[in-house]
């Protein structure tokens, strides 16, 4: 009898189609992912410099961020100055560029504060 060794083994047999790198899941796009929630159920642990600075005091109120233009990339640094804040996501919709190599996806989102 004909005996495949990738079937013997356990793995998953190859198809011979493709360049055999995986499935097309995971590493598209450039966001930090992994995070998914986490931020939100426990305490804040800053990520950037200027969160660092934040959460120590040593950063007091947003005139001192916006004097410097200094980017803003956690939500949390906002949420520390205005607690009291609301916000509420209204429409995300998606906006595709052609590129050389095909189709690019961003979202606009539009957000009443």
């Amino acid at each position: 009898s004909f005996i495949i060794m990738s079937e013997q083994t356990g793995e998953t047999k190859s198809r011979g189609f493709g360049r055999g790198r995986g499935g097309r899941g995971r590493g598209r796009g450039r966001g930090r992912g992994g995070q998914s929630g986490k931020g939100e159920s426990g305490a804040w642990v800053p990520v950037t410099k200027l969160g660092r600075l934040v959460k120590d005091r040593y950063i007091t109120d947003l005139e001192q961020i916006y004097r410097f233009s200094l980017p803003i990339k956690e939500s949390q640094i906002i949420d520390f100055f205005l607690p009291t804040l609301k916000d509420e996501v209204v429409k995300i919709m998606p906006v595709q560029k052609q590129t050389t190599a095909g189709q690019r996806t961003r979202f606009k989102a539009f957000v009443v504060v």
